[in-house]
């Protein structure tokens, strides 16, 4: 009489084992691991009234969330499991981290309409992010389509929706009232149908940069990263409200390149 149970074999479809993994293949999952710390410590900071640092790891786990991908690429050590934890790492860092940071700064003086806010922001970015991983693949759409996200990408949304901490921290006078906390409610929920919207939003991944600008772009580059260190707040802030003023201009580019194009169909999620 055999075994009643057969020996578990970890690596049984020929598949290598963790010795033989090269450390190339491992640096952008641990990029991917080191943005979802850095999302969850900034929840820690908010439940202890430390906004900003809570600001300041969630734009951090943005930035590596928005990294590893290209690391990957650039190491050619892309993987299925790689993207497996990004997706996983976005929804924490895209979604649950600001929602969670937000309401614990200012939506929950709005009581339950201030908790809904959240939730919907935070379910509309697992959306936004599902959609994209579904459509990433799609070959049949026109290739001037590829040039436009569909809605606001999830990074833009979770910058978006932190307005009210980088206004506060601008030391104007404003405070966290009862009026604000409806006020960012109703905010909120704005960023989160624009996370879900077929909004055509422009992705400037095909930009190519003519050679004798090169020079002056890296300076534009370098200016905004030092004013980004230097007056933090000031900068999101204005960055915010010129990415809300680009929306118009990209639903108007998108309509005239349709018109042109000969097309009637909503732009693919891709890019």
């Amino acid at each position: 009489m055999g075994a009643p149970f057969k020996k578990f074999e970890a690596h049984a479809s020929g598949g290598p084992r963790i010795r033989e993994i090269p450390m190339r293949m491992v640096l952008p999952n641990l990029v991917t691991v080191l943005a979802i710390c850095a999302g969850l410590s900034g929840i820690r900071f908010a439940f202890e009234d430390r906004f900003e640092p809570a600001v300041v790891m969630v734009l951090l786990a943005a930035f590596l969330d928005g990294i590893d991908g290209r690391l990957a690429r650039m190491l050619k050590a892309t993987s299925k499991f790689g993207a497996q934890m990004d997706s996983l790492a976005d929804i924490v860092n895209f979604g649950v981290a600001p929602a969670l940071v937000l309401y614990a700064f200012l939506l929950d003086r709005a009581g339950s309409p201030g908790w809904i806010a959240a939730l919907l922001f935070t379910i509309a970015c697992g959306m936004r992010l599902a959609r994209f991983n579904v459509l990433a693949d799609d070959t049949d759409q026109p290739a001037w389509q590829t040039e436009y996200f569909v809605g606001v990408p999830a990074p833009a949304g979770a910058v978006l929706v932190m307005l009210p901490l980088y206004l506060y921290f601008l030391r104007l006078g404003l405070e966290p009232s009862r009026p604000a906390a409806f006020v960012a409610t109703g905010f909120t929920v704005l960023v989160a149908f624009l996370l879900v919207s077929r909004l055509p939003v422009y992705s400037g991944k095909s930009v190519k940069v003519p050679g004798d600008r090169v020079l002056p772009v890296i300076l534009g580059v370098v200016l905004y990263i030092l004013l980004l260190m230097t007056y933090p707040w000031y900068t999101l802030t204005a960055s915010v409200a010129g990415y809300l003023l680009f929306l118009p201009f990209s639903v108007r580019a998108y309509s005239k390149r349709a018109m042109r194009e000969g097309e009637k169909v909503p732009p693919s999620d891709i890019g």
